[in-house]
């Protein structure tokens, strides 16, 4: 009985290999083997919320666990994601970022709650969208230089509403690169700054296309220039911020998966193979798609670099424009 032993123990995990098929039998020993929680910094129905959700039920599918999406929203994400920084470092409490939480974060705060490079293991890089710049349709220009020819003419006359850290910090961008004045106006959140501008209380806005396709297919609002480093998909006619004259201008909103700093790095990697899988499935691809993401799906080495590049490139942006930091 005991020589026979040996050969059932391998066949059992032979068969486990081929009915599981997701996840090596290397790969399964690093991931998590009880519930895992995803801590959504931020309210739902936002971009890291729709994130965490099309993730959640693929990957408790694929570790045989629960998983569970939990909501734990602040001012600009910081709650959420110090829980997670200060977390068990063994992949079972995750964090969903973006570059707002672990980017701009990092300088916006006199003392920051964490640091978004020493205190995370980024995993994968999960959408990323460029900003749509969409003014009043009383605004006589077409595109960025024309605008920027605009403001020279009326310094100071034309405000731009500001929702949020990344949006505000794209518009200083090319407040820095253009040498022109733009008043920020801030409002509390997405919708009231859309309003503003389509009641021309604020005649410009930068913030995310899934925000503005009503308006601009109504045309209430007019989409000048987006600020990736190519044109939105679903804006194809409508020219990047560095086409229009500002050369090397890049602004984009991300969104990726994080776990705590000591998270094992077997675990980070399998995790990382895991939710690269997840997100080009084509149901999950296609819901990121049909509202303006594009999905990356990035090595935990891509996207620790890709976070500390813009690190760097926020700090010097908000310092230069004199943005005001929080305490």
């Amino acid at each position: 009985m005991i020589l026979l032993r040996k050969p059932y123990r391998l066949l059992s995990v032979l068969l486990g290999m081929v009915l599981c098929p997701a996840a090596s039998f290397g790969q399964a020993s690093a991931l998590p083997n009880k519930v895992v929680r995803i801590i959504v910094p931020n309210e739902a129905a936002g971009p890291n919320d729709l994130a965490g959700r099309l993730i959640q039920p693929k990957l408790s599918e694929a570790l045989g666990q629960n998983v569970v999406v939990e909501n734990r929203p602040s001012a600009n994400g910081v709650v959420g994601s110090a829980l997670v920084a200060h977390a068990p470092a063994d992949g079972t409490v995750l964090a969903v970022g973006n570059s707002g939480t672990h980017a701009v974060n990092a300088t916006l705060y006199k003392n920051p709650a964490y640091d978004p490079v020493k205190d995370f293991a980024a995993i994968s890089e999960v959408i990323f969208a460029s900003l749509v710049l969409v003014a009043n349709p009383s605004v006589k220009a077409n595109n960025v230089k024309e605008l920027i020819a605009e403001a020279r003419r009326a310094p100071g006359r034309i405000n731009i509403a500001v929702a949020g850290a990344t949006g505000e910090i794209a518009g200083n961008l090319i407040k820095l690169q253009g040498k022109i004045e733009l008043n920020n106006i801030p409002y509390k959140g997405g919708a009231p700054a859309v309003t503003a501008v389509m009641s021309n209380e604020s005649q410009l806005l930068l913030t995310l296309y899934s925000s503005l396709k009503g308006p601009i297919d109504a045309g209430k609002l007019k989409p000048i220039g987006v600020t990736g480093s190519r044109r939105n998909p679903q804006l194809p006619n409508v020219p990047t911020v560095a086409e229009s004259g500002l050369d090397g201008y890049q602004v984009e909103f991300w969104v990726g998966i994080f776990a705590p700093a000591k998270t094992p790095a077997a675990t980070v990697q399998a995790l990382g193979r895991e939710i690269v899988r997840i997100v080009n499935l084509p149901d999950v691809k296609e819901r990121f798609v049909k509202v303006g993401y594009e999905v990356v799906g990035s090595t935990p080495e891509q996207f620790t670099e890709r976070v500390r590049r813009d690190t760097e490139k926020y700090r010097k942006i908000i310092l230069d424009s004199g943005m005001q930091q929080l305490d």
